[in-house]
């Protein structure tokens, strides 16, 4: 017997129940202190409008998996371990919570989201580089 279809809604619930999110400041303070590696999934048109974090790296949601598998032959510099602790950020913290389950799959279990995402970031007046 199949399990039932589940709408996005319930999805996202069930996904955030896995994921131990955090708080704009809080972000900000483990990137800071080297804790945590802020990752960027935003399109291009949304980094471009309202700026970027810095210190934040930018990956491009359909990459993100292939970028941040410590095993895998395109990941990136950063993706040291599996043991990383990664926060996923996208604009509002909807999508970012479905691409930090997905890490959760490849074994990057401290793959978590920021609540909120980026507005939230600007909102608490965290440090945005302006567009050019």
């Amino acid at each position: 017997m199949s399990e039932r279809p589940v709408g996005v809604d319930e999805l996202l619930d069930r996904v955030r129940e896995g994921l131990d999110r955090v708080a704009p400041r809080e972000a900000h303070d483990a990137a800071r202190a080297g804790e945590a590696l802020l990752v960027d999934i935003r399109y291009a048109s949304l980094r471009e409008r309202d700026g970027l974090i810095p210190g934040a790296l930018v990956v491009e949601r359909n990459e993100l998996e292939w970028r941040l598998d410590p095993r895998g032959s395109h990941r990136v510099p950063e993706a040291t371990s599996h043991d990383l602790r990664i926060v996923v950020i996208c604009n509002e913290g909807y999508a970012s919570s479905l691409a930090a389950a997905s890490l959760h799959q490849l074994g990057l279990l401290r793959a978590t989201d920021l609540v909120g995402g980026f507005q939230a970031w600007r909102a608490d007046g965290l440090p945005v580089t302006t567009p050019t």
